[in-house]
């Protein structure tokens, strides 16, 4: 297996860590409360999720389902291909595939990650049942947990912990921006009111994930218990936002309100 130069990663990582900066200024932020170790690993971890993002929603995306599938196959390939070889001429994937070698991440993960991105390439989407919402989140959530919980210090006897807390972010996520969703013809919530959606009026808020959103949050106590001391304030922050999310749905007792 070949590595690059580290001229090379280093500049890769700091690609990875421009389009971080570009996109999400507020993640950006957040991951400069990191140990500084693991910064650029999370930086490239953001750069390929975020490919996978623009293939799907971006303005720039491939005009048909097809071809959206076909461009997140290729991204994939372009991850699995890097991984095998040790390098990649994309800077992205480049940072990503030192990033696992450096930190021991479960990069295998990502093709569960990519199953999910393939489900919004159609634009409407329908989750009918539970299962299909737990494949999903399994998929878009659990799995860059899994990915990250090293990162964080995480001993592998607990990274389910981490999986869970992300499927608790994911699923709160979805309860907050039921509107957003329905606007892009997405229902990720089994049972919602459309009529309700459609007409624009709030629909009342499926009890059974408010509470369950609630209950994976529990998890972060775990999470916290095992995390790298400079860690364990962030995820505290970001669990105390989004209970606050859980909260206001609670009391309304509405999504979309």
């Amino acid at each position: 297996m070949e590595s690059m130069p580290d001229k090379d990663v280093q500049r890769a990582y700091r690609r990875c860590a421009a389009l971080q900066r570009r996109h999400d200024p507020t993640f950006h932020l957040a991951t400069g409360w990191l140990p500084r170790d693991v910064r650029p690993a999370v930086h490239a971890l953001y750069g390929f999720l975020r490919g996978a993002d623009e293939i799907v929603d971006g303005d720039g995306r491939p005009p048909t389902p097809a071809a959206r599938r076909a461009a997140l196959d290729g991204w994939q390939r372009e991850l699995e291909e890097g991984v095998a070889c040790g390098r990649s001429d994309h800077p992205v994937i480049a940072a990503l595939v030192d990033a696992g070698r450096r930190h021991d991440l479960p990069l295998h993960e990502l093709s569960v990650y990519m199953d999910s991105m393939r489900v919004d390439c159609d634009g409407r989407v329908r989750l009918r049942s539970r299962e299909e919402l737990d494949t999903y989140m399994n998929g878009s959530a659990a799995t860059v947990g899994r990915v990250i919980a090293p990162l964080l210090g995480v001993p592998a006897g607990a990274r389910e912990e981490v999986a869970r807390l992300g499927v608790a972010f994911q699923l709160t996520n979805f309860l907050r921006d039921v509107r957003e969703d329905y606007a892009m013809d997405r229902v990720y919530l089994p049972g919602l009111d459309e009529d309700a959606l459609a007409a624009g009026r709030p629909a009342p808020a499926p009890g059974e994930e408010v509470a369950r959103a609630r209950e994976l949050f529990r998890s972060a106590r775990a999470v916290c218990a095992y995390a790298r001391p400079r860690t364990r304030s962030g995820i505290r922050l970001a669990c105390a936002v989004y209970l606050r999310y859980l909260g206001r749905i609670e009391r309304r007792g509405m999504v979309a309100a």
